[in-house]
């Protein structure tokens, strides 16, 4: 059976931030004045965004929430899992860790490759290719995370300047 692409969260090229120029646009002079500002404050919203997106998902203790991946500078995963496939419990710490080294423009897909995904975050009315009937009404949980991206810059802005010794002072 040919399963579409993965639902979830794709920064850069797709609906969040449209590389280093656009994000330096949502960003204040501060974090400008270096490339090292920019790539935290990127990070860091970033990481708001897929926490949002991972603490709103509509089961939270279940395969769908387990099945979230991470993927800086690649495609977006097939979405061709099933519950028998056995994934282990997502953790904060792998997101971390995954977009550790990501720097403002570069490409972060967080998406779920369970394969009822989509049809749960875009809804599903029909009948699917087992010959069950559907009238799954949408949930949304990524496309409102997504939504949030600029009030996570700007979170992630005030958090740089808390941290910085400066005090975000120019």
């Amino acid at each position: 059976m040919a399963r579409g692409p993965t639902t979830g969260i794709f920064t850069r090229a797709g609906r969040a931030s449209q590389g280093r120029a656009r994000f330096a646009s949502e960003v204040d002079a501060w974090v400008q004045q270096t490339l090292k500002r920019m790539n935290a404050v990127f990070r860091l919203a970033t990481q708001k965004t897929i926490t949002q997106m991972q603490r709103t998902v509509p089961y939270q203790d279940g395969f769908l929430r387990a099945s979230l991946v991470v993927l800086v500078n690649e495609a977006p995963p097939v979405a061709n899992r099933e519950e028998k496939d056995g994934m282990g419990k997502y953790t904060d710490a792998y997101m971390q860790l995954q977009i550790a080294g990501a720097v403002a423009g570069d490409r972060i897909v967080a998406a779920y490759t369970m394969e009822y995904a989509r049809r749960l975050e875009y809804g599903f009315v029909g009948v699917d290719a087992l010959g069950r009937h559907y009238n799954q009404a949408p949930v949304g949980w990524t496309r409102a995370a997504s939504a949030n991206w600029k009030a996570n810059v700007a979170e992630a802005v005030a958090e740089a300047k808390a941290r910085s010794p400066s005090k975000g002072r120019l």
